[in-house]
């Protein structure tokens, strides 16, 4: 999976983009609603070999894609399938650094692009921890529609948190989309 948009490429992560994603992932702020904790120079070989390893999307595998602008990595987006038929899940981690410019709308936007015109899939969806406005505010940017609020259904780092679920269907995707290009 390559995907080329106007400012940025989307592709697997190579061993040179260690030291750009540990950028990422070493923030304390960054990691506060991520499943995992933050990264450590003690942590960071193991965490991104992950991100190696994850280097094709199959039924059984997800894949991580180094979202690059001017051969800096700035971002990450997981893509993996879930148990239902012809439907996968997305995250999406950018740095700091690039926040507020556009970056993560545009990439994700060819990446939605990719996963319904050439996979075919039938639904996207996106998990994530109530408290993340930026990511709730991206998903919506996309044209993905805000479908549950969990109350503390997910207990992580010691805490219960609230929960969002967005999604969007090929129907969703083609008419934002469509929509959009006017």
């Amino acid at each position: 999976m390559d995907i080329t948009t106007n400012r940025l490429r989307v592709r697997p992560f190579r061993k040179t983009d260690i030291e750009d994603v540990f950028e990422i992932y070493s923030n304390k702020d960054t990691c506060r609603f991520l499943l995992h904790e933050q990264w450590t120079s003690s942590s960071k070989d193991e965490e991104f070999n992950k991100k190696l390893a994850a280097n094709q999307l199959t039924q059984d595998r997800g894949i991580s894609l180094a979202c690059e602008l001017d051969k800096k990595v700035i971002g990450d987006i997981s893509i993996w399938y879930t148990e239902m038929k012809e439907t996968v899940e997305i995250g999406v981690t950018f740095n700091d650094t690039y926040s507020r410019k556009g970056y993560a709308t545009e990439a994700v936007k060819g990446v939605i692009e990719y996963l319904f015109n050439t996979l075919k899939i039938h639904r996207l969806q996106a998990n994530l921890d109530a408290r993340n406005i930026s990511s709730a505010n991206l998903c919506e940017r996309v044209g993905m529609r805000k479908e549950a609020y969990f109350i503390e259904d997910f207990w992580n780092k010691g805490e219960w948190t609230d929960s969002f679920v967005y999604g969007m269907l090929i129907s969703d995707f083609k008419k934002h989309f469509e929509m959009n290009k006017e």
